[in-house]
């Protein structure tokens, strides 16, 4: 990952942020559009993960 752009990544999903609430039709489709089966697996997997890894430690 670039640290250098990571100040632009923030400035943007926070004016992203806000365009949603200002239209938030625009906003679904923008995430409509954003969202593939493949990122719907990669953080449905990483959610299970932190799941089972989380588990354990919460027991002791």
């Amino acid at each position: 990952m670039n640290f250098g752009k990571l100040g632009d990544l923030a400035v943007g999903t926070a004016g992203d942020a806000a365009g949603s609430v200002v239209d938030p039709k625009a906003a679904l489709g923008r995430l409509r559009s954003a969202v593939t089966p493949r990122t719907v697996v990669t953080l449905t997997a990483g959610l299970l993960l932190g799941y089972l890894v989380a588990r354990p430690r919460r027991r002791s």
